[in-house]
């Protein structure tokens, strides 16, 4: 017992002594940024990513009309002279709606990655610390929802719930969550016998301070390489979601809304489906790109390549 006693009051300083680790802490940033930087892929798809980012922060800015403007004395002009990417059937700037609709889109990416993450990274947590009933009980649910196709499962969620932007960001998140169940729940049953983790069960740490303080920090890697190839995902699924009209309501522009008001006009207009089809394609491309390019520079075992 005393001895058990002593190597519980030896746990704090090891546990500080790895918590003031932050030189070499710094020094695996700047590696991974390097190992980052030397994939062109991954740096074309931070390209296109940044791109977005910039188009959906200032699109009032550059933008040549609101997202409700419209003429129809103009409607279905080709590209070119004042409306570079044409006009639609309504007379309304291609190019404005584009840039309009990739708010949408990124603001769908980022709120259903985020509610699947927080779904995911807990259930996944608690079923991989705690083990037994409840890990079968989480696997279960898993294997359920994985059941069913992806857009399946999320035009049924749509149903349910009904069709608008808010709503497809929960289905969307609520259909993804098992995968990052899956891989927090791998990770942590890989960490909980790890030392550290012993020692903060030696000095009396809590379950729950252990998995949020200790645990999920080590795992954060895998997480975050699964959001970035998430994010993609989550837009082509809300372009599918508003191309069948079960997603962003007029007057709101989306990618998917447009391609669909599009279908009608291909052969006359095929510019009104062409850009926002290219548009889905290089955001999409984008996200693929720098989630593979992360999963390959946060690899540890790339760390000495």
């Amino acid at each position: 017992m005393r001895c058990l006693v002593e190597e519980a009051q030896k746990a704090p300083k090891v546990l500080s002594a790895l918590e003031l680790e932050e030189e070499p802490y710094r020094g695996k940033q700047i590696s991974t940024w390097a190992r980052l930087r030397r994939s062109p892929s991954a740096m074309i798809g931070l390209v296109l990513i940044v791109l977005l980012l910039f188009m959906a922060a200032t699109a009032n800015l550059i933008a040549s009309q609101g997202i409700d403007e419209q003429d129809l004395r103009k409607g279905l002009l080709a590209p070119g002279g004042e409306f570079s990417l044409g006009t639609d059937e309504f007379g309304r700037d291609m190019l404005s709606r584009i840039i309009h609709g990739s708010r949408v889109s990124l603001q769908v990416g980022i709120i259903a990655t985020a509610i699947s993450a927080a779904v995911g990274i807990s259930l996944g947590a608690i079923a991989g610390y705690f083990g037994g009933r409840i890990d079968y009980l989480v696997q279960g649910m898993v294997d359920i929802s994985w059941a069913f196709p992806t857009v399946l499962m999320a035009i049924f969620l749509i149903a349910v719930l009904g069709p608008n932007l808010t709503n497809v960001m929960i289905a969307v998140g609520l259909v993804y969550w098992g995968g990052f169940a899956r891989v927090v729940r791998g990770q942590v049953l890989s960490l909980r016998e790890w030392e550290f983790v012993t020692a903060a069960r030696a000095i009396g740490a809590r379950d729950w301070r252990i998995m949020f303080r200790h645990i999920l920090p080590n795992i954060l890697s895998p997480v975050i390489v699964m959001a970035t190839l998430m994010m993609g995902d989550a837009i082509l699924i809300e372009a599918t979601l508003s191309f069948l009209g079960m997603g962003a309501q007029p007057p709101t522009p989306s990618w998917g809304s447009i391609l669909a008001s599009g279908r009608s006009y291909l052969i006359l207009a095929p510019w009104v489906t062409i850009f926002p089809g290219v548009a889905i394609m290089l955001t999409v491309l984008g996200f693929n790109l720098l989630g593979d390019g992360l999963r390959d520079a946060l690899d540890p075992r790339l760390k000495n390549l």
